[in-house]
């Protein structure tokens, strides 16, 4: 499962580097989303309205994110 992130564009993703994720939780089995580690995300606009569609990994640093591939 991914989690789905609110942002328009992946460029726009790669400059919240630093800032806290801004997502939805997906998965019906229960929270997806943790404070360390690397997250696969997707942004679907079908679902959000807007944007083109994208995945990527990130990888959250105390809660932050620290990189995005």
């Amino acid at each position: 499962m991914t989690l789905l992130v609110l942002y328009d564009t992946k460029k726009e993703l790669k400059a919240a580097i630093g800032q806290r994720l801004q997502f939805s939780e997906t998965s019906m089995f229960g929270a997806e989303y943790r404070d360390d580690g690397v997250l696969t995300v997707a942004h679907r606009p079908h679902i959000t309205g807007r944007g083109r569609e994208f995945f990527a990994q990130v990888t959250i640093r105390d809660g932050l994110i620290a990189e995005v591939s």
